[in-house]
């Protein structure tokens, strides 16, 4: 009788076939980076080479990037999987359907958002941010990113059935994005104003400890209303 996998071992395996998937095809893996690199130079050519117009737009045009780049590859966070019968095999698996979801979207997170927030100096030194106020951007991009994953996880869920989806799940989740980036881009230019952004951090912090608690489970029940 074979041992029941346990929840380390499905996650390690399904980190390793993600890996594997993302090595294959690493020029779409660069794509979220090259993207957001492309909004902050168009934006910086835009505006011209005033700095101080520059580092006062900072924090929202950098925000405004990150947010847009994760949407490129929002779209497909489920949809091999249910294209190549995996979803199915998913929902069958002897571990929690929440838990396998929320290991594909911390992997989803790793691929697209991770790169852009080891970039986060650098674009941030074209937009001629202030050096003090580049820890509270990276503190504001930590919490953020992950709970625009988790958030963009069940609006890619609910539209896992549908052909041709990309802008509805668009269009359903910038509204859903917008309390984020206002907290986000907002503690930044608290920072920059001379005020306390620590509260605005804190309620980013509760709602990536709530998505965390949540997208998961409603992910997996949306999967399931999608391919019932």
């Amino acid at each position: 009788m074979s041992a029941r996998p346990s929840l380390a071992g499905t996650a390690r395996s399904l980190v390793l076939r993600d890996l594997r998937l993302v090595w294959r095809r690493r020029g779409d893996a660069l794509q979220p980076a090259l993207f957001a690199l492309l909004v902050v130079v168009l934006f910086a050519l835009a505006l011209g080479n005033e700095p101080d117009i520059l580092a006062r737009v900072a924090p929202a045009v950098l925000w405004l990037a990150v947010l847009l780049a994760g949407q490129l590859s929002l779209d497909s966070l489920f949809r091999g999987d249910a294209e190549d019968g995996s979803l199915e095999q998913w929902m069958l698996a002897p571990v929690p359907l929440a838990w396998l979801v929320g290991v594909r979207t911390l992997m989803h997170w790793t691929t697209t958002a991770l790169p852009l927030l080891l970039a986060a100096p650098l674009l941030a030194e074209m937009l001629r941010l202030p050096h003090a106020q580049l820890p509270v951007l990276m503190a504001s991009l930590a919490l953020g990113t992950p709970t625009l994953s988790l958030i963009g996880a069940v609006v890619a869920a609910l539209t896992v059935g549908m052909r041709r989806s990309g802008i509805l799940v668009a269009l359903l989740a910038l509204p859903l994005y917008v309390p984020v980036l206002v907290f986000g881009a907002g503690s930044v230019a608290a920072s920059a104003q001379g005020l306390e952004s620590t509260g605005a951090l804190l309620w980013m912090g509760a709602g990536l400890l709530l998505a965390l608690v949540l997208a998961p489970v409603a992910a997996a029940a949306a999967i399931r209303i999608a391919l019932n």
